[in-house]
């Protein structure tokens, strides 16, 4: 199989993690980093599989956090990342933190000293002829021509300049004795929304809290982020205090039947966020206030008061497909099936989940090159999860990076006790259902795609 080539552009986590698991199955990979002869705005050495934020990689606790669950399921997979990880972790309570330049030197190391991988300074500007087999690793600030050849290729209304995000909450977290089910006007299906009632005193109250609230500081590179079609909750707050009245929190077209004889004054509206309807997302309600602030802050609209949160919002600059629509079962371009993408430019978020969608863009290559068989991971596991997630289309219009959380799981509601009887769980115990049923069903997973020696 040696001379079978693949090559991958970038060296982030995920570019990294793809040419480590076809340099694994005896295939050669040739990485096109544009660093050091161009740096991006956030880049700051050469090294492969830069942490440019924070150093840690969340949640280790694999019993009952999905994060952590995936490190776990990478770890039995043989990630390089993860083993990266490990070698170079700090102290950091439950969280696997790492020292950052140490994590980068060993990935580097690693790479470069393994005979089949081979490293070609450049800045690739333009996608590649058909005869190339490529992964496309670009991360979320890929080159301007790179993203300019991407576009002309998918069109414009399928790349995305800006990370738009609006918080998601678990749907069995939302207080149905204050919220309802119904569509404005009753147009499109009763379940499309979820509706949560404020009075003219919680409304007001609720824009005071915005406009005070404290904010992120965005990057010198991300000063640009600001434009009308996507503001932050608390920008339009700013701009006038009936503002949202007019936005994302219109009260028309809807009826309370806890108390139809009374209009609300305004409605926050949450949108189904996945195809098992088990996330919820706070529609318009994208966002830079501080994680603290939000929890605090959005846990005072009526229904959310106990909200649990799979994923906050946010709002910077970034670079990522509609993937469900423009990739196939296996990350490669439907246009273009000799280009796979991975990484964060698919639309995953997070470091770890990045360098997930990297192992699996460079397995499933590795399967097609080859005309071996391509296992899908199951759907039940934290890989599955990840992957689902780049093939959901429920809601193409607003496809944003979303990291692994629970709610991409199938649902577990009952599980059986030692007496074979049925007993409803969630919380904890639900959390801790996920990852038994992850690890078991993970390995035979595993072992089918584990490299032969």
């Amino acid at each position: 199989m040696q001379d079978k080539v693949i090559h991958i552009i970038g060296a982030g986590l995920a570019g990294s993690e793809a040419a480590w698991q076809l340099a694994s199955r005896g295939i050669k990979a040739i990485i096109h980093e544009m660093r050091p002869l161009k740096s991006s705005p956030a880049h700051k050495t050469a090294k492969c599989a830069e942490l440019v934020c924070s150093n840690s990689l969340r949640s280790d606790d694999y019993t009952n956090s999905a994060i952590g669950l995936l490190h776990q399921e990478m770890r039995l997979a043989s990630s390089l990342i993860m083993e990266a990880a490990d070698a170079t972790k700090v102290p950091a309570g439950g969280a696997l933190a790492v020292d950052r330049c140490g994590f980068s030197e060993y990935i580097d190391a690693k790479l470069h000293a393994h005979p089949l991988i081979e490293f070609v300074a450049e800045e690739v500007t333009s996608l590649p002829p058909s005869d190339c087999q490529t992964i496309i690793a670009a991360g979320p600030l890929a080159s301007e021509r790179l993203t300019a050849s991407i576009q002309q290729e998918i069109g414009p209304n399928s790349l995305n300049f800006f990370d738009a995000i609006a918080p998601v909450v678990y749907k069995d977290s939302i207080d149905f004795s204050i919220a309802w089910y119904q569509s404005r006007y009753d147009k499109g299906e009763k379940f499309d929304y979820i509706n949560c009632p404020l009075t003219k005193e919680q409304y007001y109250s609720f824009v005071e809290a915005l406009c005070n609230s404290e904010q992120k500081e965005f990057h010198d590179f991300e000063k640009e982020a600001y434009f009308d079609g996507c503001l932050p909750i608390e920008v339009m707050a700013m701009r006038g205090k009936d503002t949202l009245l007019f936005g994302p929190m219109k009260p028309v077209g809807l009826t309370n039947p806890h108390n139809p004889a009374q209009k609300p004054y305004s409605v926050v509206q949450l949108r189904q966020d996945n195809k098992e309807d088990t996330l919820r997302n706070i529609v318009g309600f994208q966002t830079k206030m501080k994680y603290g602030e939000q929890e605090k802050i959005f846990r005072t609209i009526p229904g959310l008061e106990n909200a649990v949160f799979a994923r906050l919002g946010g709002i910077h600059k970034n670079t990522f497909i509609k993937s469900p629509i423009l990739l196939d079962d296996y990350l490669r371009l439907k246009s273009k099936p000799h280009i796979s993408f991975a990484g964060q430019i698919t639309g995953c978020e997070g470091y770890v989940e990045s360098a997930a969608v990297g192992y699996l863009a460079g397995y499933f290559k590795a399967c097609l090159l080859c005309d071996k068989p391509v296992a899908i991971p199951p759907s039940t596991t934290a890989f599955g999860a990840v992957w689902q997630h780049l093939r959901d289309d429920t809601d193409i219009n607003n496809y944003q990076p979303m990291n692994v959380n629970f709610g991409l799981f199938p649902i577990i509601n009952c599980e059986t006790t030692s007496n074979g009887k049925l007993r409803k769980i969630k919380g904890r115990e639900r959390k801790e259902a996920y990852c038994r049923r992850a690890l078991a069903d993970i390995l035979p997973w595993i072992e089918q795609i584990r490299p032969k020696a």
